[in-house]
């Protein structure tokens, strides 16, 4: 039986991506949108954590600074599947 998750994340105010969507089943990615941010940036990542297990993209993704901000669109995703993998 498989497990299936889909989330949006709302960045309210935020000056970076503004929603993700992000679908996971039995643990791994399957899909990701992003809506603001750097397109071309935000698309490469979703087509290269297709098919990852959520640990692996959040070890790789968690921490990554915008600029001068403390946090990246990469950064609210690994914190959106934080959330995923805890259910």
């Amino acid at each position: 039986q498989k497990t299936a998750y889909e989330i949006r994340l709302s960045l309210v105010g935020a000056d970076m991506c503004k929603e993700t969507d992000i679908t996971v089943e039995d643990g791994i990615v399957k899909e990701v949108y992003f809506e603001g941010g750097c397109h071309g940036n935000l698309q490469g990542i979703s087509l290269l954590v297709k098919g990852m297990k959520i640990g692996e993209v959040i070890n790789r993704l968690e921490g990554i600074h915008c600029g001068y901000k403390n946090t990246s669109c990469p950064d609210q995703f690994a914190k959106a599947l934080r959330i995923l993998e805890q259910k």
